[in-house]
């Protein structure tokens, strides 16, 4: 029976979410509205747009909430999968999506600390790299290949604008 749901709860979804499918209903919207006038925008008229309208949006919840579910646990597997897969990975966070709004701020909260410690070692780093650069323009000696590379602190600061638009390089 759910191997029977699901695949009519995904055949379902992916058809009424085509753009046919919308098309589809744009048209008998029209349609209906058109009709107003035959009917003489009687109750009954109104009661069959309102009808069916409710009942496709009562069955449609059910079918997009299952797909849902489904998709965010495959979704939690497979990052469960990448976590437990990484070495450097904290196994901590594998089954996070089970605990509180509070645990879960929490974590975040330590992440965040986490990730401002990076970033503030990334940018002494680079305030290095560039003191360094600027020591050795002081003494006259060329740079490496004979081109002006970027500042160190420039590089880090496109590197951490990267990470934060979800580009690691």
């Amino acid at each position: 029976m759910d191997k029977l749901f699901a695949k009519f709860a995904n055949v379902t979804a992916r058809v009424t979410g085509s753009p046919p499918a919308f098309l589809i209903c744009v048209a008998l919207v029209l349609t209906w509205a058109v009709s107003g006038p035959i009917f003489k925008f009687s109750e009954t008229w109104q009661l069959v747009i309102n009808t069916g309208t409710t009942i496709v949006t009562f069955l449609m919840v059910f079918l997009i909430q299952n797909t849902q579910n489904r998709d965010g646990i495959a979704l939690q597997t497979k990052l469960d999968e990448l976590i437990r897969a990484t070495t450097d990975a904290e196994n901590q966070f594998m089954g996070i999506e089970k605990l509180t709004d509070k645990e879960l701020e929490a974590m975040h909260a330590h992440c965040k600390a986490r990730a401002d410690l990076s970033l503030k070692a990334l940018q002494r780093a680079a305030a290095e790299k560039d003191a360094r650069a600027a020591r050795l323009a002081k003494s006259g000696k060329p740079p490496k290949g004979g081109k002006k590379e970027p500042s160190a602190r420039s590089q880090a600061a496109r590197r951490a604008k990267a990470l934060r638009a979800g580009h690691p390089h």
